[in-house]
């Protein structure tokens, strides 16, 4: 395993990381503690050392889960969550320093600790990025030794352009992969600038970049592939990156023959994302252990040719551009 900086955090963290969505979270399957212990244990024994995971994942069973394995462990694992997706009707003017303390608080509660290494505004309203008392809100917090460092989750990279104003915005956590090519055009470039961490998240587009979906694959009625394709309950960039799913199936042909052989797309794909020096971590997601094997073999893949990125890009270019690009 490889390791990089996270920006301002000064944390070494592993490039390849986890994600724990599926651990507990809208994909179809009740949590499952003992799973979700095999999983974060398997990540760590892999010399995975950044744990992504949210209070809104399975009511905080995924906190509560993710912080006994870490306690459990030697090695030094950091952990980052995410607040204010409680809040409903989920509006800007929902989001006021007093609730978020109290979801930073209930957090501490359900991984029973006095310090989150890492806490994030979990895709809040744009209106939000313009509001200071926010963002000096989590200034208190650390001052207490509540939090360590403040980040932002984003939908659109407009947002993450907007929080980089505020100095104690430490990282950015954003949808990037084959299918979301825009944050390496500007966002990138001024991270870099600022020293903020880059988190890539859904890297596999939901599963459609593992290469091993088709026309006939069906989801649970309770996995959000299956019912927030248009938004219906979040935004829907955040299923299949907010690709059609039928298009996206064809795009993905033509990936499989840029990338012939016999590692999976899957590790292309996170390859891919590894290729930008400005992201600090990918955490994809694992629902069972071997997920976690396929994903780490990513790491070992050998850097990709500027013919397979141009390949890539034409791709991009060809089928997705269109309906994504300006939309995040």
């Amino acid at each position: 395993m490889q390791y990089r900086k996270l920006g301002k955090t000064g944390f070494e963290i592993s490039e390849v990381s986890l994600g724990t969505w599926q651990v507990g979270g809208r994909w179809g399957e009740p949590f499952n503690e003992e799973n979700a212990e095999r999983i974060i244990n398997k990540a760590i024994d892999a010399g995975v050392n950044f744990i992504d995971t949210a209070d809104v994942y399975s009511e905080g069973d995924s906190e509560a889960a993710v912080a006994k394995v870490v306690k459990s462990r030697s090695e030094q694992v950091y952990v980052a969550t995410k607040c204010g997706r409680q809040i409903q009707p989920h509006t800007a003017e929902g989001y006021t320093p007093e609730k978020l303390a109290g979801y930073v608080e209930q957090s501490l509660r359900n991984m029973k600790t006095d310090t989150i290494d890492l806490i994030q505004l979990h895709c809040p309203p744009t209106e939000v990025y313009s509001r200071p008392e926010i963002f000096e809100a989590f200034e208190r917090l650390k001052e207490q030794g509540k939090i360590r460092n403040l980040g932002v989750s984003v939908e659109l990279v407009d947002e993450a352009l907007m929080a980089m104003k505020y100095p104690n915005v430490t990282t950015v956590q954003v949808i990037f992969n084959m299918f979301r090519l825009k944050p390496s055009e500007e966002l990138f470039a001024r991270a870099k600038e600022n020293n903020i961490g880059i988190i890539a998240r859904v890297p596999l587009a939901s599963g459609l970049l593992t290469g091993k979906m088709s026309s006939q694959t069906t989801f649970n009625p309770e996995d959000h592939r299956n019912f927030n394709r248009n938004g219906e309950a979040f935004d829907k960039g955040e299923t299949f990156s907010g690709v059609d799913f039928d298009l996206g199936l064809e795009a993905v042909e033509e990936l499989k023959r840029i990338f012939p052989g016999q590692e999976p797309l899957a590790a292309w794909a996170l390859r891919w994302v590894l290729m930008f020096p400005e992201v600090s971590t990918v955490i994809p997601g694992a629902s069972k252990e071997e997920q976690i094997e396929s994903n780490l073999k990513a790491a070992e893949l050998p850097a990709l040719s500027q013919k397979q990125m141009q390949g890539v890009q034409e791709v991009y270019d060809k089928y997705i551009r269109a309906s994504v690009h300006q939309q995040w």
